[in-house]
């Protein structure tokens, strides 16, 4: 990818002081012992230390990815989804035709159909368990998530998943039997990942990326809470996990429109932190850079851009009002996650039954989806995934050292283990702007020290390949 930052048009206004061992990296690197490129030294103009961030721009590669992401085959499997009736979560799994059954059954056969051009990479599974009642399920029922798995070429113990829920519903969650059609909630989510699945499974990720359709959303997240749990019990190294989940039109209730923008809903405090973490977090001003965040911020360096054809707007909240969807059971198990959804809901069709009163047409039908919207979500998708399978994974454990009060910043974390690790840069921001501004190359190190106080801005440590592919941001708590 072409990740490399604008060069810098200002001058640090205070002196970077690096490691003895950084020094040498940061000089090869372009920096000066000033916190200045070449450049930036004779432009005479202020600024902090390193240079200005900018976003990612995709290669070659990733703009072929992106080109062949298909609206048409992304409208047929909405339409054929719908065509199941309803994929009601207690509905029949046994008619060939009707019901969740015959929609999981599909969507297996065409994740295999793709396995079978990937050269073995990409393997399909049928992941059930039986849910006993509780909240939504009456009867002991047996929920099957279907999950594609592609192997990563080069780290493949790190793990990015993408999904949607193949379930439906109408006005009454119980309801197992009337016509559910869901096109939008959420078949709409189950074609992103599925398109993704068959563009990506004749290329060689350097990480593994799953695309999953899960079952139970409706009734209680249940298919992506068991499938969270079970790469929990398994020690899995999910980095990242996005859901898709009513990404179908960007078309009010009230008619209004916005057919480029995509919302991404990230959490602070994370979910799974307990109350002393969560109380560590509050007291370093870290509420707005959890995981979920600092992973929101890297589909906007990566996927707000012409190659997508979109806007990408971060809410900083873990989901709407009253809502909630499958990446809460990723959050629940520590895993960073977010929600990707439409900019405008039509409550008119959410939900409701298939009837039309007054010449009004209701139900959650294909006539409502706006399947250009979809590819370009897609599109959104595979530049976020590729880009954090291509680089290295997040720095972990990044810490900043606290034992001495001093006016400078240390930083430590521990080496990633990529074949093609390059080195890291830190990134800082001043406390009262929402992303980064200004980026430290500083090498192949794991401490580093910046004369700019710890207690004025916000710093963070990213890892880069040889070829200038960036992880997301890790940020340092207190060691």
């Amino acid at each position: 990818m072409d990740n490399k930052d604008s060069q810098p048009s200002s001058q640090a206004s205070r002196r970077t002081f690096l490691s003895i061992s950084a020094a040498a990296a940061v000089a090869t690197a372009g920096v000066t012992l000033d916190g200045r490129t070449a450049a930036a030294a004779d432009s005479g103009r202020p600024n902090g230390p390193g240079r200005p961030a900018t976003n990612q721009h995709p290669d070659a590669e990733l703009r072929a990815l992106l080109r062949d992401v298909d609206q048409r085959r992304i409208e047929a499997t909405v339409r054929k989804l719908v065509s199941f009736g309803t994929r009601h979560t207690l509905s029949t799994q046994d008619d060939p035709s009707r019901g969740i059954g015959a929609a999981r059954d599909w969507i297996f056969a065409e994740m295999t159909r793709y396995a079978a051009a990937s050269g073995g990479r990409l393997t399909v599974e049928l992941q059930s368990y039986i849910q006993e009642p509780a909240s939504g399920i009456p009867t002991a029922t047996r929920i099957t998530n279907v999950v594609a798995t592609l192997r990563g070429s080069v780290t493949p113990e790190r793990i990015y998943v993408v999904s949607g829920h193949y379930d439906s519903r109408v006005t009454d969650v119980m309801n197992a039997t009337a016509d559910a059609p869901g096109a939008n909630d959420d078949a709409s989510g189950v074609a992103v990942a599925m398109e993704l699945a068959r563009v990506m499974a004749t290329r060689r990720p350097k990480a593994t990326i799953v695309f999953a359709a899960v079952a139970g959303e409706e009734q209680n997240l249940y298919g992506a809470r068991y499938m969270a749990g079970q790469y929990k019990a398994a020690a899995a190294d999910v980095q990242a996990m996005f859901t898709n989940d009513i990404v179908g039109s960007s078309t009010a209730d009230d008619g209004t429109r916005d057919p480029r923008t995509v919302r991404l809903f990230a959490e602070g405090v994370p979910t799974a932190e307990t109350p002393a973490q969560a109380n560590t977090r509050r007291s370093v001003g870290g509420e707005n850079d959890s995981p979920a965040r600092q992973l929101a911020r890297f589909v906007a360096n990566v996927a707000d851009n012409d190659a997508t054809g979109m806007n990408v707007r971060i809410i900083y909240r873990r989901d709407r009002y009253r809502r909630g969807g499958d990446h809460i059971g990723f959050l629940e198990q520590g895993y960073p996650a977010a929600r990707f959804t439409e900019p405008n809901e039509n409550f008119d069709h959410q939900h409701q039954d298939v009837r039309v009163e007054n010449g009004k047409q209701f139900g959650d039908l294909p006539e409502f989806c706006d399947f250009a919207y979809i590819a370009r979500v897609a599109r959104v998708n595979a530049a976020t995934l590729w880009s954090l399978a291509q680089a290295p994974g997040t720095p972990k454990n990044a810490r900043v050292r606290t034992n001495q009060l001093t006016n400078d910043t240390d930083l430590v974390w521990p080496r990633g283990t990529e074949p093609d690790l390059a080195g890291y840069e830190i990134v800082w921001r001043e406390t009262t702007s929402p992303d980064w501004t200004h980026v430290i190359p500083v090498g192949d190190v794991t401490e580093v020290r910046i004369d700019l106080s710890k207690d004025n801005v916000f710093f963070g440590v990213r890892a880069v390949d040889a070829a200038g592919h960036r992880s997301p941001v890790s940020f340092p708590m207190p060691s």
